[in-house]
């Protein structure tokens, strides 16, 4: 199970007036717990004025370049990307959970695969580390990046994704689409939508690939990955990963499954092989929430349902999920489910953090 690292800061990079990247120091004793599959990411724990904000980014390299840095684009009252824009410092310590998250390829050296990614803005940092592990290992694959932003100036990683694009020049494909530029052509203006997928089609085709990556606003997500889907693509090919969630409902769970019952579920939690038992009342708190107060070192990060650090799975009982952002369908039909999001249906409940 995840625990947490303290790490030393060993470079920051400006590569956007609001966005740094930062690399993190990996001592020799935790290079294996470091280790990571393209597109996953950390969580930085830190304490700002007695509250302590877990914080998930994306690595953006590829797993053979040994590093483990992340891009950290400030937001507007953001504690966090803001202190790391602001003011942290080379040499400074963070306090750091290893990698996680599913939104990931399986690569292979044999694959003759055509993968099509969609980004906007940050959500660029898990698919570019999927890209550049894609490019350097299936030699016959095939790569489309669509990446949106406002202009120019805030595109991140474009040196980098430019020189990819010259390195694989017959296998990498990139469309910069932005919104705020009436200095590109038409076809690369606008936003990243349905038109814009109907528009690129008669460009580079876009049905018929291999596989699916978006990541950027919740908006872009449902609309292209609907489209994908309504032209033939199985759903099992479409991948997605937000970063944080707005007003509709990505992956949610149906609303007549989220009702939540009344009464009291005994529910033991599994995590390093010991056992907590609690009793939760059923319509109260999230099964994550109450094993927290229970004294219970289960691992989280966003407790919005979008990040997967509190994946758990369902040993003995039921259980209802608010939402779900980031469980992909084979998943949820495995059993596992978001802790942070997860309340009791049966009287008694059994979920285990070490499943995997």
């Amino acid at each position: 199970m995840s625990k947490i690292h303290t790490l030393k800061v060993a470079d920051i990079r400006r590569e956007t007036a609001d966005t740094v990247s930062v690399l993190m120091d990996i001592p020799e004793n935790l290079k294996e717990t470091f280790a990571y599959k393209q597109g996953q990411y950390i969580t930085f724990v830190k304490d700002f004025e007695g509250e302590e904000l877990r914080r998930p980014y994306s690595i953006c390299e590829a797993p053979s370049s040994g590093e483990v840095r992340v891009a950290i684009k400030q937001i507007q009252d953001g504690r966090f990307s803001t202190f790391a824009n602001q003011t942290l410092q080379i040499g400074d310590t963070l306090d750091v959970m290893p990698p996680m998250g599913n939104f990931t390829t399986d690569v292979s050296p044999s694959n003759e695969n055509r993968y099509i990614f969609f980004a906007v803005g940050s959500g660029i940092t898990p698919i570019i580390s999927n890209i550049k592990t894609i490019l350097e290992v299936e030699e016959n694959s095939r790569v489309v990046l669509l990446y949106g932003n406002r202009n120019s100036d805030s595109i991140i990683f474009k040196e980098e994704i430019e020189d990819l694009k010259n390195r694989y020049l017959n296998r990498f494909e990139i469309y910069f689409v932005l919104s705020k530029d009436i200095d590109v052509p038409v076809s690369l203006r606008g936003r990243i939508d349905v038109d814009k997928c109907e528009t690129f089609e008669k460009i580079s085709p876009l049905k018929g690939a291999n596989g699916y990556y978006l990541c950027g606003p919740e908006e872009m997500i449902l609309s292209v990955s609907d489209w994908i889907e309504k032209s033939g693509t199985d759903r099992s090919k479409i991948h997605f990963e937000l970063f944080s969630t707005g007003k509709q409902t990505t992956n949610k769970v149906e609303e007549s499954k989220i009702k939540l019952t009344t009464g009291t579920a005994l529910v033991d939690v599994i995590i390093d092989g010991e056992t907590v038992q609690f009793e939760l009342e059923k319509d109260g708190k999230s099964i994550m929430d109450a094993a927290l107060d229970a004294g219970a070192d289960v691992p989280f990060a966003c407790k919005g349902g979008v990040c997967c650090t509190c994946r758990a799975k369902v040993i003995e009982g039921d259980v209802n999920m608010a939402v779900n952002y980031a469980l992909q369908p084979d998943e949820v039909e495995n059993g596992f489910v978001l802790s942070c999001q997860s309340h009791p249906v049966t009287d008694r409940v059994v979920l285990d953090f070490d499943e995997f």
